[in-house]
C-alpha cells in the first residue's frame, strides 16, 4: 500500500520557518516526523478525551533514546488554567527536562494553547510540536505561536508568542470529532472567507452539506485553505501589530460571550460564530455594510448547526465590561473587527461603547421578546 499523501505549507518567519504537514493518516507515517530534534526528553500533553484514541500511536513515533512522558489534563476549556499549566510544570520538572526537551501537544485548542504556553515558559522556551485533532485548532490555534491560558477574568490573558517546531495534521482524526465540535471548527473556516476571501466563502457556502458529511476531501481542502490562510496572515504580522488583528474577527464579542456565560458553555466556535454575527450586524447599522451579506452570513452559519444569538441569561453591561479588558483596546476604547462586507474586513478604532451596549441591548431584547 503506497504512503499517504502528505500536503506541506510553510510559516516564514524571517530566517526562523515551520512546516505544516497536512494529510490522512500522518499519526502513522514516518515522514511527518522524520525532521524533528527530539532531544532527550519529551513530553506529550494530551486531555481525557483525545489521549486513549491516539496517544500510544504518537509514542511509538518517537525515536527509542527519547525518555517520554504523557502527561494528561481533564477535557474542557474550564481546564485551560495556570493551574493545569503549573502541573506541566511540575511533570517537566519531574522528568528533570532541561532546555533541550521538547513537548508535544495532542489535541484541541485548550491542549495546544496550554501546552504551546508551557513550553515558552519553562526555562525561558523549549521547542514544541502541535498535533491538533479538531477542526478548529487545525485550521487556526495550532498555526501562528499564540499560546494562553484563561482567568476568571477573561479568555486568554496570560500567554505568549511562541512558535511551534512543526504542525501535523492527520486529518483522520476528524473522523472521531463530534458533530457540535466540527460545526464549532467550521465557524472558523467561514471567518477565513469573510474576513478576506469572498470566493472562499462562496466555496463553503456550495460545499457546505459535504464538510458537514465529513467528506474526506471537502474537509482536507477546507484544511489546507484555512492554514494557507492563517500562515500567510501570520508572516506578514507575528505579534499582531496589524494585519494579524483581522483574524479576531467575531473574538472580542466572543471571548467575552465565553467567559460570562461560563467557560465551557459555549464551544470557542459557537462564541465566534455570535460574534461575527454581531459584529456583521454592528457594521450594517454604522452603515459600513450591506445588509444583504450580513444575511448570507448568518444563513450560513444557521446551515453548518452554529448558534447565531446571544444565550439568554446575559446582561449587555457584563459583556461589555468583558469586552473592555481585550487585548486589541488601546487606552480604554474599543478597537473591533468590522467588515464592510464578505471578504473586507478591518479594524475599526472608532466604536462608540454606547453602540455597542445597544446592539448588544437589543439582540437580547429580541431574543426574549
Amino acid at each position: 500500500m503506497p504512503p499517504p499523501e502528505m500536503h506541506t505549507l510553510h510559516v516564514e518567519l524571517g530566517e526562523r520557518r515551520y512546516p505544516i504537514r497536512i494529510g490522512a493518516g500522518l499519526l502513522a507515517d514516518a515522514d511527518a516526523f522524520a525532521d524533528i530534534a527530539f532531544g532527550r526528553h519529551v513530553l506529550l500533553v494530551s486531555d481525557s478525551n483525545v489521549a486513549p484514541l491516539y496517544a500510544e500511536r504518537v509514542l511509538a513515533m518517537l525515536p527509542k533514546n527519547c525518555e517520554a512522558v504523557l502527561h494528561v489534563i481533564p477535557a474542557g476549556e474550564t481546564y485551560k488554567t495556570l493551574s493545569s499549566c503549573a502541573a506541566v510544570f511540575a511533570a517537566l520538572a519531574n522528568m528533570q527536562a532541561n532546555r533541550d526537551a521538547l513537548v508535544i501537544a495532542l489535541g484541541g485548542g485548550v491542549v495546544g494553547d496550554l501546552a504551546g504556553f508551557a513550553a515558552a515558559c519553562w526555562m525561558r522556551g523549549v521547542r514544541y510540536v502541535q498535533i491538533p485533532t479538531t477542526l478548529l485548532a487545525m485550521v487556526d490555534s495550532s498555526v501562528g505561536g499564540k499560546t494562553a491560558v484563561d482567568l476568571p477574568q477573561g479568555k486568554n490573558l496570560v500567554g505568549a508568542f511562541h512558535q511551534p517546531s512543526v504542525v501535523i495534521i492527520d486529518t483522520d482524526t476528524l473522523a472521531t470529532l463530534p458533530a457540535r465540535e466540527l460545526s464549532a471548527g467550521l465557524a472558523e473556516v467561514v471567518k477565513y472567507g469573510a474576513i478576506g476571501d469572498r470566493a472562499f466563502f462562496g466555496w463553503i457556502e456550495k460545499h457546505a452539506d459535504d464538510l458537514l458529511a465529513r467528506d474526506p476531501e471537502t474537509l482536507a481542502e477546507a484544511v489546507r485553505r484555512g492554514c494557507a490562510h492563517k500562515a500567510n496572515v501570520v508572516e506578514k504580522d507575528e505579534t499582531e501589530q496589524g494585519a494579524r488583528a483581522l483574524l479576531n474577527f467575531g473574538h472580542t464579542f466572543g471571548h467575552a460571550l465565553e467567559a460570562e456565560a461560563g467557560f465551557g458553555t459555549l464551544l470557542h466556535g459557537e462564541a465566534v460564530a455570535i460574534g461575527m454575527m454581531l459584529a456583521a450586524r454592528l457594521s450594517s447599522e454604522l452603515g459600513r455594510a450591506p445588509l444583504l451579506d450580513t444575511a448570507r452570513l448568518d444563513a450560513l452559519l444557521e446551515r453548518l448547526g452554529l448558534p447565531v444569538a446571544i444565550p439568554d441569561g446575559l446582561a449587555p453591561d457584563a459583556l461589555l465590561a468583558r469586552m473592555r479588558l481585550d487585548k486589541k483596546n488601546v487606552s480604554g476604547q474599543l478597537r473591533l473587527v468590522l467588515w464592510r462586507g464578505i471578504g473586507r474586513a478591518y479594524l475599526a478604532k472608532d466604536v462608540d461603547a454606547q453602540r455597542v451596549l445597544d446592539l448588544l441591548g437589543d439582540e437580547l431584547g429580541s431574543a426574549n421578546a
